[in-house]
């Protein structure tokens, strides 16, 4: 690629689990990538790889205050994204959906840049409809304590909606479903990342609630491709487009098959379920299929094992 054709790429929340898996992949492909993210959630160590490449940039910056910098494409992933990460500092979590929003859609406005927003699932909340498509609107608790992270991406889905009919700005929207894979962080208190480290440690297995709460779980590498052909859409593809695996499983299933590979004498025990926890989470995948051509291609016993070894090296 000769170096006027190289993309300028910013993804906010690069050095996240997520985020990390993204630079990795734009960087691979050509493109000099500016990875911003403020070390809340994300790590140095998830990066540290690329540090020596010359097309790529690490910078500390928290995104609700402004940044001033050139770039042809942005991706917006900067917000924490597990409960017990998000709920942490409620209000600053919202700000960063929020505030963060408005500034990166500024910045996109002023350098003409295309722009995608990493929503999220949770805009559905604890759904009436499964599986969730994008035509649903949602059944969200507005004063719980998961709708600092709730409400705030779907403020920043107005925001950026607005900005689209408003300024003509180039968005892509999608929402994103549970995701795991290497890098998660260990204490982020989601389910993948939970099971594996107890399981791992030999300590008892939780599950909250009784168990038959469900969720769909995608491998990073086919979140991340679904990301970049969504970018790379033509410009009347909006979205919100749902990225995600559709196979569905209890959270007990899930908890059995980590039990069955790790090989774990770790029993299972069951703790109250949280509050606005949603009952089952599934997507529908037609529209990602049928205007991306994208589907997942990982089961989940191959992405497991990826998970596992990466874990094992921790624990």
């Amino acid at each position: 690629m000769g170096r006027f054709e190289r993309k300028r790429i910013l993804v906010t929340g690069g050095a996240g689990f997520i985020g990390s898996h993204l630079c990795e992949r734009l960087v691979d492909a050509g493109n000099d990538v500016l990875c911003v993210d403020n070390f809340f959630t994300g790590t140095k160590d998830n990066v540290r790889h690329l540090l020596d490449n010359p097309f790529f940039e690490l910078m500390r910056h928290d995104v609700t205050f402004p940044l001033y910098v050139e770039v042809d494409e942005i991706y917006n992933l900067a917000c924490p994204a597990s409960p017990i990460h998000y709920q942490f500092d409620p209000v600053q979590t919202t700000k960063t959906s929020v505030h963060g929003a408005i500034n990166m859609l500024g910045l996109a406005k002023r350098v003409k840049a295309k722009i995608l927003q990493a929503s999220t699932s949770e805009v559905y909340g604890d759904p009436e409809v499964h599986p969730q498509n994008e035509e649903y609107w949602g059944r969200v608790n507005p004063i719980g304590s998961r709708a600092c992270y709730d409400e705030g991406k779907r403020c920043a889905e107005t925001l950026f909606f607005d900005y689209y009919r408003q300024h003509g700005l180039g968005i892509k929207v999608a929402r994103i479903f549970n995701t795991y894979g290497p890098r998660m962080h260990p204490n982020d208190g989601r389910v993948v990342s939970n099971f594996i480290v107890q399981a791992l440690k030999g300590v008892p297995i939780t599950i909250y609630g009784d168990g038959k709460q469900t969720r769909s779980f995608c491998y990073v590498e086919d979140l991340v491709e679904g990301l970049i052909r969504l970018m790379n859409s033509p410009d009347d593809v909006t979205g919100p487009i749902n990225l995600g695996n559709n196979g569905e499983f209890t959270m007990l299933e899930l908890a059995e098959k980590v039990v069955a590979m790790t090989d774990s004498k770790s029993e299972i025990v069951f703790k109250p379920l949280p509050e606005d926890d949603p009952k089952q989470r599934q997507p529908d995948l037609s529209l990602a299929g049928r205007v991306l051509g994208w589907k997942p291609t990982v089961p989940l016993q191959r992405g497991l094992e990826q998970t596992i070894a990466y874990f094992a090296d921790f624990v």
